[in-house]
């Protein structure tokens, strides 16, 4: 939602905000189900660029407001957080 790329350096995966908040990591990835705009709020105050929503989730309309002013993107992946959390693992070089 956001213009341009950035590239992502690392990601968490959890639906607990809090969580995210004291785990995740500036430059990386929110791997989440939580399709709202706290979702961004949390991504924009620990400085995580991107946000993954699975099993097809579609964020609200305030949500893309928010990530657009707070250039954060969001993409939308069917597939369940396990298997995007691999996915993204392997693209970044963390699985063996």
């Amino acid at each position: 939602m956001g213009e341009g790329s950035t590239p992502i350096s690392s990601a968490y995966t959890s639906d607990l905000l809090s969580d995210v908040m004291a785990n995740g990591e500036e430059g990386g990835a929110l791997i989440t189900i939580q399709g709202h705009k706290n979702s961004v709020a949390v991504a924009s105050l620990i400085g995580l660029n991107t946000i993954i929503l699975c099993n097809g989730r579609l964020p609200a309309d305030d949500m893309v407001e928010a990530a657009e002013e707070e250039s954060i993107a969001i993409l939308v992946s069917q597939e369940n957080q396990f298997t995007v959390s691999y996915k993204l693992a392997a693209l970044l070089g963390l699985c063996n």
